[in-house]
């Protein structure tokens, strides 16, 4: 359903994986007349404790995924489901390459810390195993949508990420869930967006998808940064219907339907002039402080 954990680390990451890169990107090649191309954007920006990123959806279809805040351990957005339902969901990852989640010891897995109200919660597996969370919001095409994710190290070995949405219709920010998941390294870091099809089925492929990007920043050392540059990247399914670029301080994604790759070609970089000023001044008071539950 998402993209897998290898491609996603090597996509946020930006390190060769060797042969299990090859074997994923030949499994996208499987896609070819089956699904749309799911296309990316790496972000370069540096680690921090904090980072904030909106989407506006402009055409969407059931089954697809519009990534707005992808990371080293996660990734955080909103989808359409195959029967139109429109969510928010985030994912936390265990540590390891295993795709059973009842394989993984107790002790080795993504642990909730809280979640909130209406939101439903679970493990995945099949493509990387994790903890994710769903909060059911109706979302709408045009409409920016907010997210927030929070990092912050807990003992020695584990680092609790928590997610934050805000859309039209909802009142201020929505706590989706917090997990801690095994990490010896830095917090947030190796951050992208994406759009995906996961119906997957012959005919979603017809469907266009777009969204726009932007208005990143990232929290480091108490000061923000802008996300300035981000690089076009794609997976392995051969299909040229893909297109992403510049428009005035946001990125756009395109994949599917009629779309024609006019604007900017793989693997290049794309880099916004300007953020439009300072990083929002509404968010949490304290976006890591919360009632632990769960």
């Amino acid at each position: 359903m998402h993209l897998s954990r290898r491609q996603a680390l090597s996509l946020s990451l930006a390190i060769p994986a060797g042969l299990q890169a090859g074997r994923a990107l030949l499994a996208d090649e499987k896609l070819a007349g089956k699904a749309c191309r799911s296309v990316h954007l790496a972000y370069t920006a540096p680690q921090g404790d904090l980072f904030y990123n909106e989407v506006v959806v402009d055409q969407s279809a059931p089954g697809t995924y519009f990534c707005s805040s992808g990371f080293r351990q996660g990734y955080f957005g909103v989808q359409e489901l195959w029967n139109g339902k429109r969510l928010a969901i985030f994912s936390v990852w265990d540590p390891g390459a295993q795709d059973n989640p009842n394989a993984v010891p107790p002790e080795k897995r993504v642990k909730l810390l809280a979640k909130g109200d209406k939101v439903r919660v679970g493990r995945f597996g099949g493509e990387g195993t994790g903890g994710q969370s769903f909060l059911d919001h109706a979302w709408k095409n045009g409409e920016t949508l907010r997210f927030l994710i929070s990092a912050k190290r807990e003992g020695e070995d584990r680092i609790a990420y928590t997610g934050w949405f805000s859309a039209p219709g909802l009142e201020g920010w929505q706590l989706v869930a917090s997990f801690s998941t095994l990490s010896a390294k830095g917090l947030l870091s190796g951050y992208y967006s994406f759009v995906e099809d996961f119906r997957r089925d012959g005919e979603s492929l017809k469907k266009a998808r777009k969204a726009h990007y932007g208005n990143g920043w990232v929290r480091t050392g108490g000061t923000w940064e802008p996300v300035k540059k981000a690089r076009f990247t794609a997976d392995g399914n051969p299909s040229m219907a893909i297109d992403a670029g510049l428009d005035k301080d946001r990125w756009f994604l395109a994949t599917g339907g009629e779309t024609e790759n006019k604007t900017t070609k793989l693997r290049q970089d794309m880099v916004i002039d300007s953020t439009g000023g300072k990083p929002p001044a509404d968010l949490p008071k304290d976006p890591f402080a919360l009632d632990r539950q769960g």
